[in-house]
């Protein structure tokens, strides 16, 4: 596919990196008579388009949360299924054609739990596609915002007790340098579908100060146009980081936030 912006985008202030909360599949699948795992291939689908949609306006930082650390609470038949299909997506020309496209793909979270076959195709995954230049798309994946401070507060630790960092330099500098998506652009805004209005556990120190925007759109029908609705609400927010109306950014505020946000 060629990679072209859409007249829309061009005229509005888009964010750098958006991240998703794709919630919906079951009560879409409900609604339309199918099975729990119809609803999660038809959200892959969804997952593919948003994607694309990244693509076409130059959107450089996409992060989709497809699977939380709370999901293994889930029947066992739905985690299998959710797993197999995780595994089917990562084998299919789907990745190649994302390669071809100059996408990175990435993933973070905790990767124990999964398969070694899993755990491999995502390496592989990674590693394939590690040199391209295009839209980053992180997958996090047995990821929870709680678990991610946690680790990152005990990989600090680790370097104190070892001498390599004295305890009164812990600062947030040194946090932001262990956690997921450490060296990325904090996310502009933070997508969620299905009607809830809440993160749940999701990038919780990364959304401090993340614009938010929730839909009743089931994530399955999450397309293109929804998307779209998503970005123009976006391009009215006035983003002031805790300054007054209309205020300058002091030299206080963070690089990446100064250089990436609208």
């Amino acid at each position: 596919m060629q990679k072209e912006s859409s007249p829309q985008a061009d005229a509005m202030q888009l964010p750098c990196h958006v991240a998703i909360i794709m919630d919906g599949n079951n009560r879409w699948a409900r609604s339309n008579g199918l099975s729990g795992s119809a609803g999660h291939r038809a959200g892959a689908e969804a997952a593919r388009e948003v994607v694309y949609s990244c693509i076409r306006r130059n959107i450089k930082y996409l992060t989709l949360f497809a699977f939380s650390s709370e999901n293994w609470l889930r029947p066992n038949k739905e985690v299998k299924g959710l797993m197999a299909l995780f595994l089917a997506v990562l084998k299919r020309k789907e990745i190649t054609q994302l390669h071809n496209n100059n996408v990175v793909l990435r993933f973070i979270g905790n990767r124990e739990g999964f398969s070694p076959v899993l755990q491999r195709h995502m390496r592989e995954v990674e590693e394939l596609t590690a040199a391209n230049t295009g839209t980053v798309v992180t997958v996090a994946a047995d990821y929870g915002g709680q678990w991610d401070i946690a680790n990152a507060a005990r990989e600090i630790a680790r370097e104190v007790a070892a001498g390599q960092l004295a305890a009164e330099d812990v600062d947030v500098a040194q946090v932001q340098r262990h956690i997921s998506l450490g060296q990325d652009p904090a996310p502009d805004l933070c997508v969620r579908t299905g009607g809830e209005s809440r993160i749940s556990n999701f990038l919780l120190w990364q959304f401090a100060y993340t614009e938010l925007y929730f839909t009743d759109c089931y994530w399955p029908d999450f397309d293109d146009a929804e998307f779209e609705l998503a970005m123009k609400d976006y391009s009215k927010r006035q983003r002031r980081y805790g300054h007054l109306d209309n205020q300058a950014p002091s030299d206080e505020l963070p690089r990446d936030r100064s250089a990436h946000s609208a």
